[in-house]
């Protein structure tokens, strides 16, 4: 399952999802996670071009995406529109819900149980 799926973080804050996607690698060392946080010139927001470039350069067919707030989602949502891979935004907490998710896909968790799991972490 790990060469289906890849993890994408997106935060406002670059040190927040590149410290998130280090802490995914000690549960899911063999899944591709990969990090995008902070606007082009390093303050605090998201890039659509470096969501974008980020995606680009992950090889999975599918993308589970999951992001710290509300512009973030909007950015993924643009992205998703405009990219021929599967783009899965995940509504869960950030940390949780990607730790859980990088850690069931490492055990090839089948997908449909992946997201039964997720349920319980999902932001209201």
């Amino acid at each position: 399952m790990s060469e289906q799926y890849g993890i994408l973080l997106v935060s406002h804050v670059a040190e927040l999802a590149d410290g998130l996607a280090r802490l995914l690698k000690q549960a899911a060392k063999d899944v591709n996670v990969k990090a995008v946080g902070g606007t082009e010139d390093g303050g605090i927001g998201t890039d659509f071009d470096k969501i974008m470039g980020a995606l680009g350069k992950m090889k999975e067919p599918e993308i589970l995406a999951f992001y710290d707030l509300g512009s973030a989602k909007m950015n993924l949502e643009l992205v998703r529109d405009l990219t021929d891979k599967k783009l899965i935004i995940c509504d869960v907490a950030f940390v949780e819900g990607a730790y859980t998710a990088a850690a069931l896909v490492q055990a090839d968790t089948p997908f449909d149980d992946l997201c039964e799991q997720l349920q319980g972490l999902k932001v209201k």
